[in-house]
């Protein structure tokens, strides 16, 4: 399969020419970029100017860019008011929010990309009507939106009762909005289980989200390193073919020196599987 990484294993650190370097060196095709504060500031006209000179001289491809969730730069733990939701079902309230996903997306005019990765609320977000009105309404506008930057947005299951594989589902089916997934693994695996969403999915998946947990906790753990079988999920991806890549989306581990070299370990026994 094709392979693909997410700068989320750097998430709290400064994103880079020299990262982006080090990860083209790794002999990994594409990435996608973790859209936070405190490591892509799509606010920041001069680090999208110099990330975008390195891409357009570079091999790297740009596959994707996970939309903001905050507008702090310590994870949304400044208050309620960091938060970055499309079900917010005020409009006055969540117009701003709307707004600084465009200003994201608009990344596509000097560094362009395939897919924008969006979530539909928060973890463990409750179940609500007035919320999926509120998503499938930003989600047009952010649609007609990113089209006209040749962008296309990936809804992606997460532990919620909004978006969990079967939520996404019975949102297309209420909404016809007819767009396409990115499937997380370990957020399957903390849902109806990595298969079964994997089946509910199937159809529409455009990219993925892989990494390993106990069940429980969204660690982001590398494959291998959590309760995910692995020899069970492969088949499944493989088989496929070419419809999305194997996308690693990693949290750091304190004190590996080398997680570039455990990365390509990662892919190559997840290929044996």
């Amino acid at each position: 399969m094709n392979h693909a990484l997410s700068t989320h294993l750097w998430a709290n650190h400064r994103l880079t020419t020299s990262l982006l370097t080090k990860i083209q060196q790794a002999g990994i095709p594409e990435v996608e970029i973790f859209c936070v504060k405190q490591h892509l500031d799509h606010r920041d006209k001069a680090q999208i100017a110099e990330l975008g000179h390195w891409f357009r001289d570079s091999g790297l491809k740009l596959r994707s860019l996970h939309s903001p969730m905050y507008t702090d730069d310590i994870w949304g733990r400044s208050g309620p008011h960091s938060v970055i939701t499309i079900t917010q079902p005020v409009k006055s309230l969540r117009m701003p929010m709307v707004e600084e996903i465009k200003r994201a997306i608009e990344i596509a005019e000097l560094i362009p990309f395939r897919y924008l990765i969006q979530h539909i609320g928060v973890g463990g977000e409750e179940f609500d009507m007035r919320k999926v009105d509120a998503a499938f309404t930003a989600l047009e506008e952010l649609r007609v939106f990113a089209r006209q930057l040749d962008v296309e947005i990936l809804l992606e299951n997460i532990p919620n009762e909004l978006s969990s594989a079967a939520r996404l589902r019975e949102f297309q089916d209420l909404t016809h909005i007819g767009l396409n997934y990115v499937f997380d693994t370990g957020h399957a695996h903390m849902g109806e289980g990595v298969e079964a969403a994997f089946h509910l999915m199937k159809d529409r998946i455009r990219s993925t989200h892989i990494h390993d947990n106990d069940g429980k906790q969204d660690a982001h753990l590398f494959p291998f390193s959590g309760a995910i079988d692995w020899k069970t999920v492969m088949p499944l991806l493989r088989g496929c073919g070419d419809q999305f890549p194997l996308l690693l989306e990693l949290k750091e581990q304190p004190g590996a020196a080398n997680p570039l070299d455990a990365v390509r370990q990662v892919f190559d026994r997840l290929e044996e599987q």
